[in-house]
């Protein structure tokens, strides 16, 4: 599986931005995939997880932080997965990964929400 993640960038507090993970390979066995993010100095955590195949087919899963502010969806038939970041503060500044399952994981995309 390779996933390639994009779309960071500088924002102002308050703005917004859109992270892509765009996904290829064999996805079998493959039922959630999610962003995480590290900050300077600080482990790795979720933010957002969706979920597919099965009776939870599409079921999302947020951090308490970003619950109201950040969307993740799926678009199978582009294999990309998004994370719609709205109202960001300076808190949501770090590198974001995206990961499918457990083992795969892309590069990190940069985000810093800076004024």
């Amino acid at each position: 599986v390779q996933l390639q993640a994009s779309g960071g960038g500088l924002v102002q507090p308050g703005g917004y931005l859109r992270l892509s993970c765009a996904y290829s390979g064999s996805m079998f066995g493959i039922n959630v995939m999610g962003w995480y993010r590290q900050a300077p100095g600080e482990r790795r955590i979720l933010v957002a997880a969706i979920s597919s195949g099965g009776s939870t087919n599409g079921t999302t899963n947020y951090a308490g932080s970003v619950k109201g502010r950040f969307t993740i969806s799926r678009d199978s038939a582009k294999n990309t997965v998004y994370l719609q970041m709205n109202s960001l503060r300076p808190e949501d500044t770090g590198v974001y990964y995206c990961r499918a399952g457990v083992e795969h994981w892309g590069q990190g995309t940069q985000v810093t929400v800076s004024s």
